[in-house]
């Protein structure tokens, strides 16, 4: 990558990385959780700055999220880790149209659901592994009452991740021809010799 592509592609991850951030703050509070916008805006991330650039904007926004919130830098660092994987996935399965061969080439739309969908399941997957460990081996709780707070979570990690596989491949395919206009999709996609 070029000096100038490293320099767009930094500033492009600073900026989603504070979009994930803020869309994170709008929520409502459901159970022992809450149902926010966060999850949209990283897996977004993940689509439009690549598996790599969107998982970093991603973590970092959910990151700096958890530590200004007061859940502490060890808790930041396993959201940072989680919220990662979750862009990266996302990103990873639907940037596949651009590999030779691949069944997703000429799928375009539905290589964008797909990727939030994997994007949503890897990210249920963790939290709530980490909410077995967090209760189950941190918090000394018993393996009934670890159980009852997973169940009690996963109905908002649930929403959470189904909105985010719902409105972000719209979001992004509203977006694509703006950012394609501007050259922010070129500028961050190696060219081809």
């Amino acid at each position: 990558m070029e000096q100038k592509s490293k320099i767009h592609a930094i500033v492009y991850t600073a900026l989603m990385a504070a979009i994930v951030y803020v869309l994170t703050l709008l929520y409502v509070p459901l159970g022992e959780s809450k149902v926010h916008f966060g999850n949209a805006a990283s897996m977004l991330a993940g689509l439009i700055l690549g598996p790599w650039f969107g998982g970093m904007a991603s973590g970092i926004g959910a990151f700096f999220f958890d530590l200004t919130h007061g859940y502490g830098v060890l808790e930041a660092l396993v959201t940072f880790a989680s919220k990662f994987l979750m862009a990266m996935t996302a990103g990873l399965v639907a940037g596949a149209y651009r590999q030779e061969g691949s069944v997703l080439q000429s799928k375009g739309h539905l290589r964008v659901v797909l990727g939030c969908v994997a994007g949503g399941l890897v990210y249920i997957f963790l939290y709530m592994l980490k909410t077995y460990v967090k209760q189950r081996f941190v918090a000394g709780v018993p393996l009934e009452g670890t159980w009852a707070v997973m169940l009690a979570k996963l109905p908002a990690t649930a929403i959470n991740n189904g909105f985010a596989a719902v409105v972000t491949p719209i979001l992004y395919t509203a977006l694509r021809p703006a950012l394609n206009a501007i050259g922010v999709l070129n500028q961050l996609r190696p060219r081809k010799s």
